[in-house]
């Protein structure tokens, strides 16, 4: 796990830009490998093993904050294309004092890139919150409720016997999110059945199902058990927006978009094609983007979400931190793994806490001892 370092360049105060006390003046990034305790699968493939790209920005005055990036292949970014942005920045374009201006300069670096662009905005966060001595939650005005916001167990596509495992194992949670869009999902629903009955339970299909009548027979199906409480991005999301509109006006689920929920600017198709968005920071270029995309749903009346991947408790903390905006939690990437090196905010019985997380600003994460 070798770490680099992007040194700022040398400063020279021309009466523009951030003065010296405020600019970053090294940005450190590294990879770490994350070891999921069963093989993890969804419609689009299977792993044992899921890298992601971790990022601590320091000031001149030493404040420091951290990030994290967990790229998603579905959207042809990956951790070398991560590793590749960090290092074209000038770390002293970036300041903890002005997160917006930080975030424009990385726009000008290269357009898209927004897995690399989230690792950067929640560091930048995590030190701009550290900076005003306040938690992250707080530093957005949204507070943030202790025993109150309940997170999704996810049970990713398996075996039918593999699948009753999984859910005994997870017995403490109160809602379960299965992974379907393959041929086996009526006998894995089944499994899950044995052993919860009448356990809440959220499905994702992850873009399985290619056509609207192939997905309406499925949520007609899927529909017939009375505790599934909303199916994720049924169909691809490239799909033609008449077809979306046509499931949606007959779905007896409501149908949130996951692929097809990128960022704020996506709000009016998926107002008329959903019924509600699940939020990614990975997706949204950050913690920023994730107050901005969630934000702009609520004011289009959808219903929202705020989801996750195979992430360290850096990003699953970030996220957990606009659970005020949510409807729905689904932050269990840092409970996936066998060996999170961080320590943020906890899900013991699903139950959302930063209650025994002993920093106190923030991202309010610390290393794990």
């Amino acid at each position: 796990m070798r770490r680099r370092s992007v040194q700022a360049h040398k400063f020279v105060d021309s009466g523009g830009g951030f003065r010296f006390l405020e600019r970053i003046v090294n940005l450190n990034h590294w990879l770490k490998d994350l070891h999921l305790t069963h093989t993890w699968t969804i419609a689009r493939g299977s792993s044992n093993v899921c890298k992601v790209n971790l990022v601590q920005l320091t000031d001149a005055q030493g404040v420091t904050g951290l990030g994290e990036s967990s790229p998603i292949t579905r959207y042809n970014e990956s951790v070398e294309t991560v590793a590749a942005f960090l290092g074209k920045l000038d770390a002293s374009k970036l300041s903890f004092k002005d997160v917006p201006g930080s975030m424009k300069y990385l726009d000008t670096v290269a357009p898209g890139n927004m897995a690399a662009k989230c690792a950067l905005n929640i560091a930048l966060v995590d030190g701009a919150a550290r900076l005003v001595k306040k938690p992250v939650y707080d530093y957005f005005g949204l507070g943030f409720r202790e025993q109150h916001h309940v997170t999704s167990f996810s049970i990713g596509i398996d075996t039918p016997d593999m699948i009753r495992k999984k859910v005994a194992e997870a017995e403490r949670f109160p809602i379960l999110k299965l992974k379907v869009g393959v041929p086996g999902d009526k006998e894995n629903l089944a499994a899950l059945r044995d052993v919860a009955p009448k356990k809440t339970v959220r499905v994702d299909a992850n873009e399985g199902w290619k056509t609207r009548e192939e997905a309406l027979a499925q949520l007609e199906w899927l529909a017939r058990d009375p505790h599934i409480q909303y199916i994720e991005q049924p169909m691809p999301a490239k799909s033609d927006p008449k077809d979306l509109v046509w499931l949606k006006e007959r779905s007896p689920l409501p149908i949130l978009a996951d692929e097809g929920y990128h960022t704020a600017k996506d709000v009016a198709h998926c107002a008329e094609c959903y019924h509600g968005v699940n939020v990614k920071l990975v997706k949204t270029a950050g913690v920023s983007g994730g107050f901005e995309a969630l934000s702009a749903a609520r004011q289009a009346g959808l219903k929202t979400m705020i989801g996750c991947m195979i992430e360290t408790s850096i990003l699953i903390s970030a996220a957990a931190h606009l659970a005020e905006l949510c409807d729905f939690l689904d932050v269990d990437g840092n409970i996936l793994i066998n060996d999170d090196p961080y320590r943020g905010v906890t899900a013991e019985k699903g139950i959302l806490s930063f209650a025994s997380t002993p920093e106190k600003l923030g991202l309010r994460v610390c290393e794990r001892k």
